[in-house]
């Protein structure tokens, strides 16, 4: 998260659809250390990759979230190509496949994504005397004007 507070009210622009790939983990035996680790360790080579190709890639952020057993990354993408592509990269089949070889069917560790497609318009955000974050880091930080005060007024719909 960035260091600088932007006092007032803030949004994203949403004039472009985007993809929100959530992926974590779930560590599902604290003990089986050297089941859950790898899957852990894998994913900084695969964040520093992203950031570095970003255009290249489609990708656009991320956000990690740390809980006691479960973690969370929120990603951001130009599309769905972009995403699904990046699945079949060197990189991430090589920790896939390295994820496959060293858990196997072990319940020591769980593994999820989720992957939304949101199309032009259809999101909205506010941001309160906060850092440039999430989708505004992703599409594009704007301060709230009179106009697009209201999450309805933010989202474009047929009766906006």
């Amino acid at each position: 998260m960035g260091k600088t507070i932007y006092e007032g009210r803030y949004t994203t622009e949403n004039d472009r659809g985007l993809v929100v790939f959530l992926i974590g983990i779930r560590i599902n035996k604290r003990l089986a250390i050297r089941k859950w680790l790898p899957v852990f360790t894998a994913m900084p080579g695969m964040i520093r990759e992203l950031y570095e190709n970003q255009e290249e890639l489609g990708f656009l952020s991320m956000e990690n979230y740390f809980g006691l057993r479960t973690t969370v990354m929120i990603t951001y993408w130009r599309s769905e190509d972009d995403l699904l592509a990046y699945s079949k990269g060197q990189k991430h089949l090589t920790a896939w496949k390295n994820f496959n070889r060293k858990i196997g069917d072990s319940d020591a560790v769980g593994i999820y994504h989720e992957t939304y497609v949101v199309p032009e318009g259809r999101y909205e955000a506010i941001y309160g005397n906060m850092p440039v974050y999430g989708l505004a880091k992703a599409a594009g930080h704007m301060p709230v004007t009179r106009e697009i005060r209201t999450a309805k007024k933010r989202l474009k719909t047929e009766t906006n």
